[in-house]
C-alpha cells in the first residue's frame, strides 16, 4: 500500500499484477491494448464507452487508465475530470490514448491531469513497457516531475514547428 500526499492509499504493483483499464469506443483497439498488456502479464478490463469505464474505475479502481478522447456521449476528457474529481478515483494515473494529435488537445489532456499523452497510431508492443515506467515513477512520488516533463517535451515540439 502508498499513502499519498492527501493520505489517500492506493495499492501499488509492487511486482505483482498491474491492473488497466482500457476506455475506449473502437473495439479492434481495445483488443490491441488487451493483447499487448496480458502478454506482457498485466490484467486488462475494458469499457467500450466513458458511462461503462467511469463506472468500472469507481467499483474497483484500477492501477491505470488508458483513456480516449473521442467517444460519443461522455468524451475522454470529461471522464479524466470525473476520475480526478472522485476522491476514490483521483490518484489513479490516467494515459490519454487517441488520434487527437494537436498541441492544443496534448495540452489539453496534461493539464486535466493525464500523466501522459499517446497518439494513434501508437506501437502495441511499447504501451506495457509505458505503463511500467510511468507506475514505477508514480510510486516513487514522481508525478509532478513526471507531468513537467511531458509539458516541457510538448513545448519544444511547438518550438520545432
Amino acid at each position: 500500500m502508498s499513502a499519498d500526499m492527501d493520505g489517500h492509499i492506493r495499492p501499488v504493483p509492487d511486482g505483482g499484477e498491474v491492473r488497466v483499464l482500457v476506455i475506449d469506443d473502437e473495439a479492434p483497439i481495445r483488443l490491441l491494448c488487451r493483447v499487448n498488456l496480458e502478454a506482457e502479464g498485466m490484467h486488462v478490463t475494458e469499457a467500450a464507452n466513458g458511462a461503462v469505464g467511469l463506472e468500472l474505475a469507481r467499483n474497483d479502481p484500477p492501477d491505470v487508465v488508458l483513456l480516449d478522447v473521442m467517444m460519443p456521449g461522455l468524451d475522454g476528457w470529461r471522464v479524466a475530470e470525473q476520475l480526478l474529481e472522485d476522491s476514490n478515483t483521483r490518484d489513479i494515473p490516467i494515459i490519454f490514448l487517441t488520434a487527437r494529435a494537436e498541441f492544443r488537445d496534448r495540452a489539453k489532456g496534461l493539464d486535466i491531469g493525464g500523466i501522459d499523452y499517446v497518439t494513434k497510431p501508437f506501437n502495441p508492443l511499447e504501451l506495457a513497457p509505458l505503463v511500467r515506467q510511468l507506475l514505477e515513477r508514480l510510486e516513487k512520488g514522481e508525478r509532478d516531475e513526471l507531468r513537467a516533463e511531458k509539458l516541457t517535451e510538448l513545448r519544444s515540439l511547438m518550438e520545432s514547428e
